[in-house]
């Protein structure tokens, strides 16, 4: 028979859990502080860890050929990616505040010309004889055809100098973060052996398999979105070049950068193809039109095979991780979404199969 529950135990009992109530709310609200102040820097913290994660094994490997000096190594990495990000950021700031100089000076001067359009124009669909009419009337008198479309001319005008605005600011952000990342491949196996220890709390035993989880997530979504848009900008970039788009190198840009943001390449490539269709052969700009489409679609079929590779989950659970991520946190969600989901699915898994505890059961195969 049981004894009954005495009152000093009872008093203990009710300190205890007072403790605990004391100890477990202190605790969230440092946590919550701590997230208020570093909440202006967050994404440029998680950026940075992304890149650290996704260079890593180049950092190892140029370590090993500097004669282990993993400084020198994480320094050295740390100024090329700065490099990569200011010298095209720059130039194309640069290319494009002295084109609107230039094309401002121009309008006011009346040293604009434009060409007529050629009759091929009406042909396009939808929108041919509206665009032919509006060309044919810049062509003949820019000043009164941009009078009739003020409106549309300033809104317009204010929505570039919005997107200069965000990308000076998207490069300075990015160039900190490359800074970070650099920082923390210094102290790499630090970091991974503190990320181990957190996941230990979640999942005892597991923790270093956790951790490694983390890191192979990270770096197949790299694989996955970078790695595509490369693909793809490297591509589109051979059939601008064979058609003869002017340009070619912009347009190639910018379909990485369209391709990097998980923005449709289709959105690019429509207006490329109708303008294709404006100058070179039909049977030409037909070609280049299912080349294009081919192209910008190609990404539904290279992301599946790219997104799971060398990671110990289900390619459904890191895609619908990146996809899902993405429309919940924007660019960044590709990767702590696919994280998440990974992270989530394991748990969930040790829990089923008796894994938590370390009294690992046998998993049949899937």
């Amino acid at each position: 028979m049981a004894s009954p529950i005495s009152d000093a135990d009872e008093r203990r009992f009710s300190r205890n859990m007072m403790t605990s109530f004391i100890q477990i709310a202190t605790l969230v609200i440092l946590v919550y502080a701590c997230l208020v102040i570093l909440r202006p820097f967050v994404a440029i913290i998680v950026w940075g860890i992304i890149l650290a994660v996704a260079v890593f094994p180049l950092h190892g490997s140029l370590t090993a050929a500097l004669g282990g000096r993993a400084k020198w190594s994480a320094t050295l990495i740390t100024l090329v990616g700065l490099a990569i990000v200011i010298v095209p950021g720059w130039l194309i700031i640069d290319s494009s505040v002295a084109t609107a100089h230039s094309l401002q000076a121009n309008i006011a001067d009346g040293g604009l010309d434009i060409p007529p359009p050629n009759e091929k124009v009406k042909g396009w669909p939808v929108i041919g004889e509206k665009a032919w009419t509006v060309w044919s009337s810049a062509s003949g008198n820019l000043e009164a055809t941009l009078a009739k479309f003020q409106p549309q001319v300033k809104a317009l005008g204010e929505k570039a100098f919005h997107m200069a605005g965000g990308l000076v600011s998207g490069m300075l952000h990015f160039v900190a973060s490359v800074i970070i990342a650099g920082f923390l491949l210094m102290y790499a196996r630090q970091g991974f052996d503190t990320t181990a220890a957190i996941c230990e709390r979640i999942s005892p035993d597991r923790g270093t398999h956790m951790a490694g989880l983390m890191v192979s997530t990270v770096r197949s979504v790299t694989n996955g979105v970078l790695g595509v848009a490369v693909i793809q900008a490297a591509l589109a970039g051979i059939g601008f070049v064979l058609i003869g788009l002017p340009a070619p190198g912009v347009f190639t840009i910018l379909i990485l950068i369209v391709a990097i943001v998980q923005i449709p390449a289709v959105i690019i490539m429509l207006p490329l193809i109708i303008w294709v269709f404006s100058f070179a052969s039909a049977g030409a700009a037909t070609v280049f039109a299912v080349y294009a489409i081919l192209v910008a679609l190609s990404d539904n079929v290279l992301k599946p095979l790219l997104l799971g590779r060398g990671v110990d989950l289900p390619v459904l659970i890191v895609l619908l991780g990146a996809i899902g991520g993405m429309i919940a946190f924007g660019v960044i969600g590709l990767f702590i979404g696919a994280v998440i989901l990974g992270i989530a699915y394991q748990v969930i898994s040790d829990w089923i199969w008796g894994r938590e505890s370390g009294a690992v059961a046998e998993q049949p195969a899937a």
